[in-house]
């Protein structure tokens, strides 16, 4: 087995994919790496410079300058000092290929193709001869690391600086309507029709009471607060399934659990059929917003 199984470039303020080595290797941990290094790339920005991930045979190591991020899956046995030689290579072919307004400019995944077989020549380098390109340079980082050893990192940390820790920190990876959610199914679709309907429903019956709550004196105000509360939550969780939002879970249960206390309160305005009917629709709409996952893009990291 080579050494050096996987390389990867990607820009930092983004993570856009760069350019990536083919592997040939197919094993069950160099799959997880790679995912590992997907969400290592949503969140350079707040990573070290340069850094390390331990695993069981496989360790990932990164290095991040002028705003690009080099990074590999390399074996146990290959020594800490040699990985990152293979990156600081990495690093400067790439920085003779390509300056930085090329790269701010990229707008798609793997817009370097050309730079793949440039990191297989490198990555070929290291197997067959087992020393740095640049013969002098290996001494030199010994010594770095040496007096400034890369912070190693674990996966907690990634999650939590890429807001996959329960909806915590959410903003490092973009959120909101930026981040790409499964297809909208069909069961959503309906769901969102008749959320806008009870929506609907509720700001009708909110608007028409309030005529009669200014002509009786206020005594109605509660029951057009209800139905106006009724009418944003609908729409809340209208966007809740339609957007990517943090903390999900707790806004969901806490817009169903208004819901529900909105109907309740309304209770001989509205008979038992049309009470069911509107929690009905606000939990099988809840459902589906907890069900509706993040959109895997596998592509990012070629894998």
């Amino acid at each position: 087995m080579s050494l050096i199984l996987f390389a990867f470039v990607a820009r930092v303020r983004d993570g856009l994919p760069l350019s990536a080595s083919t592997d040939f290797e197919h094993n069950k941990e160099l799959q997880e790496r790679k995912q590992q290094l997907k969400t290592i790339s949503k969140a350079l920005a707040l990573f070290p410079p340069r850094g390390t991930v331990k695993g069981r045979e496989l360790n990932i190591y990164f290095i991040s300058s002028d705003g690009v991020s080099y990074m590999a899956v390399c074996s146990c046995r290959l020594p800490t000092a040699m990985a990152f030689c293979f990156l600081e290579d990495l690093r400067w072919e790439f920085t003779a290929c390509f300056d930085s307004t090329t790269v701010s400019l990229a707008n798609r995944p793997y817009p370097f193709l050309e730079f793949d077989s440039i990191i297989q020549k490198v990555k070929h380098h290291y197997s067959q001869n087992g020393s740095p390109s640049l013969g002098s340079s290996l001494a030199k980082l010994q010594e770095e690391l040496r007096t400034k050893p890369p912070p190693v990192l674990n996966l907690e940390d990634m999650e939590f600086c890429n807001g996959t820790a329960n909806g915590h920190a959410e903003s490092a990876a973009g959120s909101g309507p930026n981040q790409r959610l499964e297809p909208v199914t069909a069961p959503g679709i309906l769901s969102l029709v008749l959320n806008i309907m009870c929506a609907a429903l509720n700001l009708i019956r909110g608007v028409h009471l309030i005529e009669y709550t200014f002509q009786d004196d206020y005594e109605g105000i509660w029951n057009v607060i209800a139905f106006l509360l009724a009418f944003v939550c609908c729409l809340c969780q209208c966007y809740l399934y339609v957007f990517y939002t943090s903390l999900k879970k707790l806004k969901s249960f806490t817009l169903l659990t208004l819901i529900i206390l909105c109907n309740v309160f309304l209770y001989g305005l509205r008979n038992s059929w049309q009470l069911a009917f509107h929690i009905a629709v606000a939990t099988v709409s809840t459902c589906l917003i907890l069900s509706r996952k993040l959109h895997e893009r596998t592509a990012d990291c070629g894998v």
